[in-house]
């Protein structure tokens, strides 16, 4: 790939960002690296140290050829170090592998992690890594350090290897002063920098102070200024680039060595890497985000990261991630290109090659010392506060589970663990929260078919018989009796239960068995079972209606089915009517003035007066009455038909707001107040129309002025029982 020249034009701000995040990289680099390999002894030291600082370089030179985050630093993780360090552990205790090989495996597992980043970046640059349950990562993260912290204990302590630990902390005569001292001064200088002088790493804090008290303590003692046979140092490392290649090429020689029996335990860790890795990495990409206004892409990160992790382990290192310390660092020092990565990898080659041999005299107990404060960082104490609480106990169950079995357990027996209670605390939530989003009865909500005013009490005295479940989330076997058991009450009251399907996420057989073993229920008081908006596909790419068409519960007589609830409650408000012998007017009739509900019981003189205000119109189906924004000051009766009432939206649809059937009036608004029209007003079929205008109106009422207070009258009845209904409604919605 061709470098930008324009890369050139910040080269000595990207050397300065370059070479200080490599100074803040560094210290715990090597330590994460010693970490991965201390279960091996001190004999891996300078194979952990190099091989941590080796793993690096290749991810810095192939960031500006794959177009990843410009100022991003991978460097070793303290959590994928604990991982790698339980592995490495686990094998040795095994006893099935032999000690050279070991390495190995951490290589082959190191190309695994790369692998599987390049696959879940390829397939959706990692979305699903949010769904992981938090209280198992955080349980699983605090297992690794509770075993980790164990394995420090005895260095910190100085025992002797063939003393254990429950052992030696009883037996006081082989603790080292020495290695206690190194020790706790590294984790005090660490704890003190966390707290209070944030802008210094800790790592860098305390490995220098635990140097500084390393020397303190050689000027009283003599045998702490040789490498040989000294107990308290890393030891003689060689670092020549011969050296180092010899080391890669040996390792790769033992690669016949391999058991690929064993080699399948590399699976769980390498997955759990990847993960921890992935999460680190693209966390550290939104912050640098917000801080250079720029936007990563995820999938084109992981895929890079994966593709660095692969060529890391080809030269023996251990898998890096994005780290957000040394990013900052770069970018605060003046990183401003893929070139600071570059001078990162140089810079951190020629620190091996030149000053690997100061490496060696790195103190053991300082760097117990700094895995310590690390595993005991990676520790979340504030799981216990889930205790307070009863919704919450369940989660900490979940972590301490997790916890035991990351600490007691290998890593796959762990990791089952980890996957069996993340499967468990779903469950726990998804059947802890109710599917019934909301309960609604008819005499609290009614179609938008305006009823004359005889109608609705019938509706309202009858609201009872409907009972409306808005249901949402996931229809399956462990929330399907919980509908169940809330629908339960009211099979023997509801003559209608309307089941509003709009909001569903999954349905599954032990759902759809259920839907049926409801409708018996409805069935047996001659009621009907009714599905409202049945989606036509769900997220799962599941057809719900087909679904329950095979099951033969949409064929049965006891069933109806609507495209909303509208057209439900309007079926509904119909059904009741017509069962109630309501009378209501002949379809083939055109009423007359009299006979509209509006004008009962007025005088001729009134019928008179209005008579001959009005004039009479007819519309066929589909033809607009008025639009949203004409001017007029007239109001309509409707003598025969219906009108159908919208509101314009922006992108072309619109929304139904009202149904006027025949005896109802529309349009007073503008005949109120003489304003501009607010909706459309279409003729859903063959219609006729009484018209009155305010001006002919105005005109006829100067000469009979008793005949004008007593319309209003009526019409602010009107108006007043519409506002009642529109807040009953409200209210409901409202308080569900």
């Amino acid at each position: 790939m061709k470098i930008n020249k324009s890369y050139f034009d910040n080269l000595s701000g990207d050397f300065l960002g370059g070479t200080s995040a490599m100074l803040v990289a560094l210290p715990s680099t090597i330590a994460y690296g010693l970490m991965c390999f201390a279960p091996l002894g001190p004999k891996y030291a300078s194979v952990a140290a190099i091989g941590a600082i080796l793993g690096t370089i290749p991810l810095c030179f192939l960031a500006p050829l794959f177009g990843g985050i410009k100022t991003l630093v991978s460097a070793p993780t303290a959590a994928t170090a604990a991982v790698v360090s339980v592995f490495v552990a686990e094998l040795v205790n095994s006893g099935n592998v032999p000690i050279d090989v070991i390495p190995v495996y951490v290589t082959m597992l190191g190309m695994l992690t790369g692998l599987l980043q390049i696959v879940i970046g390829k397939f959706g640059g990692g979305k699903f890594i949010k769904y992981i349950p938090f209280p198992v990562i955080t349980g699983y993260l605090s297992g690794l350090s509770l075993l980790v912290l164990i394995g420090q204990l005895p260095k910190l302590l100085g025992l002797p290897k063939d003393i254990k630990l429950a052992n030696g902390i009883l037996l006081l005569n082989y603790w080292k002063w020495e290695s206690i001292c190194i020790g706790l001064v590294t984790i005090l200088f660490m704890a003190v920098t966390r707290r209070y002088i944030k802008k210094v790493p800790a790592v860098i804090a305390g490995l220098f102070a635990g140097i500084i008290a390393y020397w303190a303590i050689a000027l009283v003692d003599p045998s702490l200024r040789t490498l040989t046979n000294n107990q308290y140092v890393l030891g003689e490392i060689s670092t020549s680039a011969t050296a180092i290649m010899t080391n890669i090429s040996h390792r790769w020689s033992l690669f016949s060595f391999l058991n690929f029996e064993i080699l399948k335990t590399i699976l769980v860790p390498g997955m759990t890497i990847m993960l921890l890795l992935s999460i680190n990495t693209l966390n550290t990409c939104i912050i640098l985000d917000g801080i250079t206004y720029s936007h990563h892409n995820p999938k084109k990160e992981l895929m890079m990261q994966g593709l660095g992790n692969i060529a890391t382990g080809l030269f023996c290192g251990i898998p890096c991630a994005g780290i957000l310390t040394s990013s900052a660092e770069n970018l605060r020092s003046g990183g401003k290109t893929a070139i600071s990565q570059i001078f990162f990898g140089i810079n951190s080659l020629i620190v091996i090659l030149i000053f690997g041999k100061f490496v060696a005299w790195i103190p053991l107990p300082a760097l117990a010392g700094i895995l310590i404060m690390v595993a005991i960082s990676l520790i979340d104490f504030t799981i216990f506060y889930l205790l307070k609480h009863k919704s919450t106990v369940f989660d900490f169950i979940v972590i301490i589970t997790v916890v035991i079995a990351a600490a007691e357990l290998d890593l796959i027996k762990a990791a089952g663990v980890g996957t069996t209670m993340a499967i468990l605390l779903f469950l726990k939530e998804q059947m802890g929260a109710s599917v019934i989003r909301r309960k609604i009865f008819g005499d609290q909500i009614f179609s938008k078919k305006n009823r004359l005013q005889h109608e609705q009490e019938v509706l309202e005295i009858k609201g009872k018989q409907t009972i409306i479940i808005q249901l949402h989330g996931q229809l399956f076997f462990g929330t399907t009796d919980q509908l169940f058991s809330k629908l339960e009450p009211y099979f023997s009251n509801c003559r209608f239960v309307v089941l509003d399907m709009h909001r569903i996420q999954s349905l599954d057989y032990t759902a759809a068995n259920m839907l049926k073993k409801i409708l018996v229920r409805i069935v047996e008081k001659n009621g009907y079972l009714i599905f409202s908006s049945i989606p036509e596909i769900l997220s799962t790419g599941q057809n719900p209606k087909k679904y329950l068409q095979d099951f033969g519960i949409l064929k049965h007589p006891g069933v109806k089915l609507f495209d909303d609830l509208d057209s439900t409650l309007t079926w509904i408000e119909d059904k009741i009517l017509k069962d109630e012998m309501v009378p209501a007017f002949d379809n083939d009739k055109i009423l007359e003035l009299s006979e509209m509900e509006f004008f009962n019981g007025f005088s001729k003189k009134f019928l008179d007066t209005i008579t001959a205000c009005i004039v009479t119109k007819s519309y066929k189906p589909g033809e607009l009455i008025f639009k949203t924004g004409d001017e007029s000051d007239e109001i309509y009766f409707v003598r025969h038909g219906n009108i159908k009432i919208v509101l314009p939206l922006n992108d072309g649809k619109q929304f139904h707001l009202q149904t006027v059937c025949m005896g109802g009036i529309f349009g007073e608004g503008a005949f109120i107040g003489t304003i501009t029209r607010s909706a459309d007003a279409i003729s859903v079929d063959e219609t006729h129309l009484f018209v009155l205008s305010r001006d002919k109106f105005n005109l006829a009422t100067n000469l009979h002025p008793e005949v004008a207070g007593i319309f209003f009258e009526r019409l602010a009845l009107i108006i007043a029982n519409r506002l009642r209904q529109a807040n009953k409604e409200l209210k409901v919605f409202q308080e569900n």
